[in-house]
C-alpha cells in the first residue's frame, strides 16, 4: 500500500506518525523496549496529546533479531499465529549517550537516539536499516496501519515472497500477501509468504498471518516497504551472511519439510479434470504406458471420482466405478500408488453437508448461518479446521479411503476463504484467510502420517502459507499449455524455493488447453528434472501418445533418467529436509557473487551438482549461462568451459543438462523404479576432479545415510574414499577428454585411479 505522494508529501487523508526520537529504553518482560516520540521533544508540554511508538527487541533464535512496532497495545489478540520453533537468545545490550547496540551472535542492531535511526549489521557490515521518517503509524480514512521502510542498497536484489509468477527479482514490484486462486499468469498467487531474502546475505520475515502489503523499490525506489492494517507489526531480520544460510536460519524458525517416500519421485499420471473416464479408460492409460515401456508410479484420480455437485462427499461415483475396491486392487497389482483429489469444501447436495452443518463443523456467518456460496460447488460450505471435532470427522472420512487402498491425497484449493465469517476458536477471519490452508493441509497430513507412518505421508497441495513447507509437497497451480506459461511456472517455483519450500511440482504440458507436441515434450523434460513429476490437464488427457510417438519416446527417456538419478536425487532430498534448502535451486542461491546468476530464472540447479536449462522454443534453440568452471553435459559427455553464455539448438532427446566440475554423481542401476536398493549396482561418476576434495553422500531408499564419498585429485591421480557398507561399486572418472573406469569391491574403502 502506498502512503506518500512523492518524496515530501503524504497522500491526502493520511497522517504519518513516525519514530523521530528515543525517549526511553529499558528491559520489560524479557524484551528490550524502546519508546519513541513522533517529534523531537524540546519542552515538557510536548508530551501531551501526542502518540508514542513502542519498539520491542528480542532474539527468537541465534542470528535473528525481532522488532515489534506497537501503537496501541490493548487490542485483543484473537489469533491465529504462525507456529514458530523458537529457542530464545538473550540479547547483549550496550547503552551509550547517543546510541544503543543490541546483539545476537554476529547480528547487531544499532539504535540512534536523536534523530532516531535503526541499522542492522552482521560482522560489522551494514545490511539494512531505516531513518527517522521510515517506521511508525499511518492514520488513514480506512483505519490505522503500521509501516516499515528498510533501505535497499545499490545492486541489492530482493527474492522470495512465495510462489510468484511475476518477475523473479522483486525490485520494483507491489506484492500483497493474500492467497487467491488466480492461475499462473497474474500478480495473484496461491502461496504467499511474507519473507524475502536478498543477495546481500540477509532476510526479512513479517510475522503476521494477515494481509501484509509490500512496496519493493516501487513507492520509494531506495526502500523495501511493508505495512499491515492495525496497531502492531512484528518483523524479523535474519542474518547468515549468504542466502543459503539465511534460508537455513529462517526454516529453523518456521520449520522444514518432512521426508517424502522414494516412490513419490516417480511419474504421476492423472485422469485430468473434466475429461470423461471410467475403469476401462483408466486401465487403458496404465496399460498403454506399460506397452510403450514408460515407467509409471502413481495414478491420480481428479475431481470426478466423486459425483458432480457433491464435492466433497468422499464417495466413489458408482455409475462410473461400480467396483472401486476392485479397481484399486488392479492398480496395485500393476505396482502403482493411488492418489485422490479432495478439497476442504462440502457441497450442499452432498449427504455430508447436513451432517457437518448440524454438528457445527462448517464456517458460519456472524449471525450464526452457515457461510455458503455457489462458487465452485452449489451451496457449498467450508470446513472449520479450528474445531478439533471437525478435524477428526474430516479425517474419519479420509481414513475410509485409506483403508480401501488409497495412498495419498491431492489437497486442492484453500485460497477462496471468506473474511465475513466466524471460526469455532474465535480466530480473526482476516488473519485466517491465509492461514486456513495450513490447518487444512496439516489435518490431512497428520492422518497420513498416523496411518502410513513417518516418511510415507505426502499431499499434493496448491495453497500455502508460512510453515506449509513442513507439509510437502506443493504444485504450481493452473498453468496454460504454452512455453510462456512453462517459464512463468519455473520462476514461481524458484521463488517459492527461496522461502524454504524444499519440494515443488507443476502440471507437465500445462493445465489449460492442449499443448503442442513441442510444448509437451519440452515440458516433460523439465517436469522429469523437477523434484516431483506429474502429467495433468483440464479438459484433455495427458498420456504421451496423444502427442505423437516421439512424445512417448521422450517421456520414457527422461523417466528412465530420473530413476537412474535417484541415488543422487534422494540424497539431495534428505539434505533439503535437513537444511530447508530447495531441491530446485535458483542460480543466485548456488552461485552467490556471480552477477550473471542474479536474475536467471530460466535455468536452475537440481541439487548442488546438476544444472538444468529447459528449452522454451519450438525450434529447440536455448540460451543459458554456465558459471566459472568446467561443465560436462550429462547425456553427451561434452565438456564446456564456464563463465560465459551459450546458445545452442537441441533435439527432443536432449537439453542443457550439465554436471559441475568436481561433482560426485551417484547413479543407480534401475531405470524403471524410484524406490529400489540404490547400492545394488551403484555407479559413481567423478567429474573433473580437482585438488580440493569433493564430498557427496548416498541415502538408501528409506532416507537413511548409507555412503559418504570423498574424491580428490593429487599428483595426477584421482583418489576416492568411501565410508559405509557397500556392495561392488563401478567408478567412472571423467577428466577432460579422459574417461577411466574401475571397480570398488565390497569391503574396500578407497581406490586410486
Amino acid at each position: 500500500m502506498k502512503f506518500t505522494d512523492g518524496f515530501w508529501l503524504a497522500k491526502p487523508g493520511m497522517q504519518h506518525v513516525n519514530c523521530r526520537e528515543v525517549q526511553d529504553a529499558r528491559w520489560e518482560d524479557g524484551c528490550y523496549t524502546v519508546y519513541c516520540s513522533h517529534v523531537p521533544v524540546t519542552e515538557r508540554g510536548m508530551i501531551l496529546n501526542a502518540p508514542l511508538i513502542t519498539l520491542g527487541f528480542r532474539s527468537p533464535r541465534a542470528g535473528i533479531l525481532s522488532v515489534t512496532v506497537d501503537h496501541f497495545q490493548g487490542v485483543a489478540a484473537t489469533g491465529p499465529k504462525f507456529e514458530l520453533f523458537e529457542e530464545p537468545v538473550s540479547l547483549s545490550v550496550s547503552e551509550a549517550e547517543d546510541a544503543i547496540t543490541l546483539g545476537t551472535g554476529t547480528l547487531t542492531a544499532v539504535i540512534n537516539r536523536s534523530p532516531f535511526r535503526l541499522s542492522f549489521f552482521e560482522n560489522g557490515v551494514r545490511l539494512t536499516g531505516l531513518g527517522d521518517r521510515h517506521m511508525g503509524l499511518v492514520r488513514t480514512d480506512d483505519g490505522d496501519f503500521i509501516r516499515v521502510k528498510l533501505d535497499v542498497g545499490v545492486g541489492e536484489k530482493i527474492y522470495g515472497l512465495g510462489e510468484r509468477f511475476t518477475p523473479f527479482v522483486k525490485n520494483g514490484q507491489v506484492v500483497e500477501i493474500w492467497n487467491e486462486d488466480g492461475g499462473t499468469a497474474s500478480e495473484l498467487a496461491y502461496k504467499n509468504i511474507p519473507f524475502y531474502v536478498t543477495n546481500m546475505g540477509y532476510g526479512v520475515f513479517v510475522n503476521s498471518t494477515g494481509k501484509v502489503s509490500y512496496e519493493l523499490c516501487s513507492e520509494a525506489v531506495q526502500s523495501a516497504q511493508f505495512s499491515l492494517p492495525g496497531e502492531s507489526l512484528t518483523f524479523m531480520v535474519i542474518g547468515g551472511g549468504s542466502m543459503k544460510k539465511v534460508i537455513e536460519n529462517y526454516t529453523a524458525l518456521t520449520g522444514r519439510a518432512a521426508r517424502l517416500p522414494a516412490w513419490s519421485y516417480g511419474l504421476w499420471l492423472t485422469t485430468s479434470f473434466t475429461t470423461r473416464y471410467d475403469e476401462q479408460t483408466i486401465l487403458s492409460f496404465v496399460d498403454g504406458m506399460a506397452e510403450r515401456r514408460i515407467p509409471l508410479h502413481v495414478f491420480h484420480f481428479d475431481c470426478f471420482w466423486m459425483q458432480g455437485y457433491e464435492w466433497c462427499n468422499f464417495a466413489w461415483d458408482r455409475a462410473m466405478f461400480p467396483d472401486p475396491e476392485g479397481l484399486l486392487r488392479k492398480l496395485k497389482q500393476r505396482g502403482l500408488r493411488v492418489c485422490l483429489w479432495i478439497n476442504p469444501y462440502i457441497a450442499q447436495k452432498s449427504p455430508l453437508f447436513r451432517e457437518a452443518r448440524d454438528a457445527g463443523y462448517l464456517l458460519r456467518r456472524p449471525n450464526g448461518d452457515v457461510w455458503q456460496w455457489d462458487m465452485w460447488q452449489a451451496g457449498m460450505g467450508l470446513m472449520d479446521f479450528t474445531n478439533p471435532d471437525a478435524c477428526r470427522w474430516f479425517q474419519g472420512k479420509l481414513k475410509n479411503l485409506l483403508d480401501m487402498g488409497v495412498d495419498c491425497f491431492k489437497t486442492d484449493f484453500g485460497e477462496r476463504i471468506p473474511t465475513d465469517c466466524r471460526y469455532a476458536d474465535g480466530s480473526d477471519p482476516v488473519g485466517m484467510h491465509n492461514y486456513y490452508t495450513f490447518l487444512y493441509n496439516r489435518c490431512v497430513f497428520d492422518l497420513l502420517r498416523r496411518e502410513r507412518g513417518e516418511g510415507e505421508a505426502i499431499v499434493f497441495a496448491r495453497s500455502a502459507t508460512v510453515g506449509s513447507q513442513r507439509i510437502p509437497l506443493h504444485w504450481g497451480g493452473d498453468s496454460t499449455s504454452t512455453f510462456s506459461s512453462m517459464a512463468e511456472s519455473l520462476r514461481a517455483g524458484l521463488s517459492l524455493g527461496l522461502c524454504g519450500f524444499s519440494y515443488w511440482s507443476h502440471d507437465i504440458s500445462g493445465f489449460e488447453d492442449m499443448a503442442s507436441p513441442e510444448v509437451y515434450m519440452r515440458w516433460a523434460q523439465f517436469g522429469l528434472l523437477s523434484s516431483h513429476s506429474r502429467l495433468h490437464g483440464s479438459s484433455s488427457y495427458r498420456v504421451p501418445w496423444l502427442f505423437g510417438d516421439r512424445a512417448s519416446d521422450v517421456v520414457r527417456q527422461f523417466v528412465n533418467l530420473k530413476c537412474r538419478l535417484m541415488p543422487y536425487l534422494y540424497a539431495a532430498a534428505q539434505e533439503a529436509s535437513r537444511t530447508g534448502l530447495p531441491m530446485m535451486r535458483a542460480m543466485a542461491l548456488e552461485f552467490p557473487g556471480d552477477r550473471a546468476c542474479e536474475e536467471l530464472d530460466r535455468q536452475y540447479m537440481l541439487g548442488d551438482q546438476l544444472l538444468v536449462a529447459p528449452v522454451f522454443r519450438a525450434d529447440g534453440t536455448v540460451e543459458y549461462y554456465l558459471p566459472q568452471g568446467r561443465w560436462t553435459h550429462l547425456l553427451s559427455g561434452v565438456v564446456i568451459q564456464g563463465g560465459a553464455w551459450q546458445k545452442e539448438r537441441y533435439d527432443f532427446d536432449s537439453l542443457p543438462l550439465f554436471v559441475r566440475e568436481g561433482a560426485i554423481l551417484a547413479m543407480g542401476a534401475q531405470d524403471s523404479q524410484t524406490d529400489y536398493d540404490y547400492l545394488d549396482g551403484l555407479e559413481v561418476r567423478l567429474y573433473q576432479p580437482g585438488p580440493v576434495a569433493s564430498v557427496s553422500s548416498v541415502a538408501d531408499a528409506q532416507g537413511r545415510p548409507a555412503l559418504t564419498l570423498t574424491a580428490q585429485k593429487a599428483e595426477g591421480r584421482v583418489h576416492l574414499t568411501v565410508a559405509g557398507e557397500h556392495a561392488s561399486i563401478r567408478v567412472t572418472v571423467l577428466d577432460g577428454d579422459t574417461v577411466a573406469t574401475a571397480r570398488l569391491e565390497k569391503g574396500q574403502a578407497s581406490l586410486t585411479l
